[in-house]
């Protein structure tokens, strides 16, 4: 298959998974095992593109940015609580995943651990739906910061591929006492810090290999795969918070739970 064709699949997953509560990464994971090729050569490719996504977050949201800045530049107590909750939030998964990032690398090829982690999350987000009672805190800045904390160590629970980093977010946001709307937009500010720092230890790391087009993947590729993410994102985003604000949660649990049986299913029968 072209490499460019493979670049605007993967796109286009994860356009539409990142920011959804059924797991980017091991969307990412499970569309290398279905159509064959080297999980390996596209593994910086899967995190880099990341960034397309988080840029239509960015683009989305600019006016909340653009009045947390104006904010900070009069020392407006509100805007510096916005920012400190989104900083304190991803501290807890930039400390851990530093320590464990060699071990996290270990489980980014297996398409089991995914499938496994699928199911298992949409259990917990149906019983999440069951139990959980509506949140009263409104606005990311009203967060306190125990609840920021919470979210952000719960957060960490998505460095196992498959777990979700919005569904883990969201739901763990659900479970502190967060409204549903103000759980996804923390959420995605939070992807902001967590998705670029995720970007950065890549590029540092096969800045050689992508610059000079190594197995056929290079910046090119990367290029198209961050265009299509970020486009296909920006869609995705504006329908899922309309639809989270007015209903639950409970269809991606059920695909999650399809999706996973599914591929164990394939799995074990290759």
């Amino acid at each position: 298959m072209p490499v460019l064709l493979i670049a605007i699949i993967l796109g286009i997953v994860e356009g539409v998974t990142e920011f959804l509560p059924v797991s980017s990464t091991g969307h990412l994971i499970l569309a290398t095992e279905l159509m064959g090729f080297d999980a390996d050569r596209w593994a910086a490719f899967n995190v880099i593109i990341q960034l397309g996504a988080i840029l239509a977050i960015v683009v989305l949201y600019w006016r909340t940015f653009w009045a947390v800045l104006e904010g900070l530049l009069r020392n407006n107590p509100m805007s510096w609580r916005f920012v400190r909750n989104v900083l304190i939030g991803f501290l807890p998964s930039a400390i851990i995943g530093v320590i464990l990032i060699s071990k996290i690398e270990l489980l980014l090829g297996n398409a089991e651990v995914v499938a496994w982690a699928l199911v298992a999350g949409g259990i917990a987000i149906l019983i999440i739906e069951k139990f959980v009672k509506p949140g009263q805190i409104i606005g990311v800045a009203e967060m306190p910061l125990k609840t920021v904390l919470g979210i952000g160590f719960i957060q960490c629970l998505s460095m196992i591929p498959g777990v979700s980093r919005s569904g883990a977010t969201i739901l763990g946001g659900l479970s502190l006492g967060v409204e549903r709307r103000t759980a996804a937009e923390f959420s995605f500010f939070l992807a902001i810090p967590t998705m670029v720092g995720a970007t950065t230890l890549e590029l540092i790391k096969h800045h050689d290999t992508l610059l000079a087009g190594a197995s056929g993947v290079g910046f090119g590729a990367v290029a198209v795969g961050f265009l299509v993410s970020f486009i296909v994102a920006i869609v995705v985003v504006k329908a899922f918070v309309h639809y989270i604000s007015r209903h639950g949660f409970w269809p991606f649990a059920w695909y999650r739970i399809i999706a996973g049986t599914a591929a164990l299913i394939w799995l074990a029968a290759r």
